[in-house]
């Protein structure tokens, strides 16, 4: 199954409720602002700027465990010849920004990644960021599958089941993620008038002040 395009389908399923986190994804890394100074735009309260800048200057997520989420978002959403890859839409600053946004994921994320090391040590005697990439893919295989899991994966399974919805939303609320499903939003048209060739098969015409003021724009 094409992962891509079974995680477009669901985010353009949910675009509405994904959008409301949209304001929290960070762009791509080299258009990243600095989270400290940002204001929130005219729309926020100054309590919610307040916040934003305090969770912004947080850390919660250690160097490690960033590395370690920076390998599985890219497993979920990889580079293709569409768009860029997951960690390239700023999805693993999206994740360690939510957590500490939202509090009861951490426990889920912090535990999912030690649970995964563990597992990883267990069966490869080191860590998931220092197995090889076919071991790690073995790894992720136990765990991204539910109806195919052994029960005693189901911790893992939990987590990634958490770390695969933030990746998608991260990514799909990006500017990446919006290119690749080519969601365009509401845009400005103009209207250039009903089809000469409709006109002249009913045998009707504009007058010129029609023309002029509802038809014929300024380019």
């Amino acid at each position: 199954m094409d992962r891509r395009k079974y995680l477009k389908t669901l985010a353009v399923g949910s675009l509405s409720a994904a959008a409301l986190l949209q304001t929290c994804s960070p762009a791509k890394k080299e258009d990243a602002p600095d989270l400290t100074k940002v204001n929130g735009g005219h729309d926020r309260q100054p309590n919610e700027i307040e916040h934003f800048k305090k969770v912004s200057a947080e850390k919660f997520l250690d160097a490690h465990e960033m590395a370690t989420i920076t390998i599985l978002v890219d497993i979920i959403i990889p580079k293709d010849e569409i768009s860029g890859s997951a960690t390239e839409a700023g999805v693993p600053e999206f994740i360690e920004f939510i957590v500490k946004d939202m509090p009861r994921h951490q426990l889920p994320m912090r535990g999912g990644l030690k649970w995964l090391d563990l597992q990883c040590m267990k069966r490869f005697t080191k860590a998931f960021t220092e197995c090889t990439p076919a071991q790690q893919i073995e790894m992720v295989d136990e765990i991204a599958f539910p109806d195919k899991a052994k029960p005693e994966m189901s911790q893992g399974v939990a987590f990634f089941n958490l770390l695969r919805d933030l990746t998608a939303t991260g990514f799909y609320t990006s500017k990446i993620g919006i290119a690749d499903i080519g969601y365009v939003g509401n845009k400005p048209n103009q209207w250039d008038g009903v089809p000469q060739e409709v006109l002249d098969q009913f045998g009707l015409k504009y007058d010129e002040r029609t023309l002029t003021e509802s038809v014929k724009f300024e380019s």
